[in-house]
């Protein structure tokens, strides 16, 4: 069958993301899904397709780290001449809790993929997004020292520059410390992005929002870590959640719970029109002080869009979201 849109979501293939493919494969057949991880080890589109009796999920492989690979993948999507893009979920995410990790690109790897993978993707996919599209970006608890984070570092945003290239003192920072740097960063480029969509292209009629799905043990999150802390999140967490949720934060459930409140925000009619705006769970919620500080949202989006662009054509683009 024709296909009337697409949606396209990263770290597509396992717990969150899996979750909110099915919904949304569910919930809209006529929509073509697109999961996109580097790689698809479950065979989860055909997992999501026989659970379903459908064949509207597929499987796209998806580098994050590498700027090369995001271009390439854009280039391949907009040379296959699928429907408009209806709602791009930027899902995919990793920690690295030990020593500073970089990419073949020299970028500190937590920040590359939360957020510099991300945005590369939505600059050059921004011309097929559909009238009234959504753009979904996931955050974290963690980027606010506020809230209750379970002991994570607070983040110290000092500028974009520093976090995809630490100085020698910030490459001391602990791995933690820069996971929630990354989702503070994350609301930052959410808010700096609803600013120019409305003053740019309102007639488009593109919203963003952000995300936090609350702790979610047994997620792929972990997967870097010690084999210690990684039994504990896969095999035991899992199992006590209704004490975490006491003993820890009400913020936590199980990645199927998360996924359909993230296909709400991706696909959701009561959630047309909104933008600018960070939920907790199903809930919105202020996020922390600082991402409300636009000198540091300019300082992200100024640089994002400079370390990004190809020349002056496509820096221009980038900017005027075109």
């Amino acid at each position: 069958m024709p296909y009337e849109r697409t949606v396209i979501i990263t770290g597509g293939t396992v717990n969150l993301g899996y979750y909110t493919a099915l919904e949304i494969a569910k919930t809209h057949p006529e929509y073509l899904v697109i999961i996109s991880s580097r790689s698809d080890k479950e065979n989860a589109a055909e997992a999501i397709n026989k659970a379903l009796g459908q064949t509207n999920t597929i499987f796209i492989p998806l580098d994050l780290s590498s700027v090369q690979k995001v271009r390439a993948y854009a280039e391949d999507y907009i040379a296959k001449k699928y429907p408009p893009i209806q709602a791009l979920v930027q899902n995919a995410a990793l920690q690295f809790p030990g020593s500073l990790v970089k990419t073949a690109d020299g970028i500190e790897a937590t920040f590359a993929i939360s957020h510099i993978g991300h945005a590369l993707l939505f600059h050059l996919l921004c011309p097929y997004l559909a009238p009234k599209a959504r753009v979904v970006v996931l955050s974290s608890g963690t980027h606010d020292p506020d809230q209750i984070t379970g002991g994570m570092p607070k983040p110290n945003y000092i500028s974009a520059e520093d976090l995809a290239h630490p100085t020698p003192a910030s490459a001391k920072n602990p791995g933690r410390q820069r996971y929630t740097e990354s989702k503070l960063a994350n609301i930052l480029w959410t808010y700096a992005l609803d600013k120019r969509l409305k003053q740019r292209v309102p007639d488009r009629g593109i919203t963003v929002t952000a995300y936090d799905p609350g702790l979610m043990p047994g997620s792929g999150l972990a997967r870097e870590a010690g084999w210690f802390p990684r039994f504990l999140w896969i095999h035991i967490m899992p199992r006590i959640i209704p004490l975490l949720k006491i003993v820890i934060s009400p913020n936590i459930r199980t990645p199927n719970q998360a996924g359909v409140i993230l296909a709400r925000l991706a696909i959701g009619q009561d959630m047309e029109g909104v933008s600018g705006r960070y939920y907790e769970g199903p809930k919105e919620i202020k996020s922390s002080k600082d991402s409300y500080d636009e000198a540091k949202q300019d300082d992200l989006w100024n640089w994002t869009v400079n370390y990004l662009a190809k020349g002056d054509e496509e820096k221009e683009r980038f900017e005027q979201l075109k």
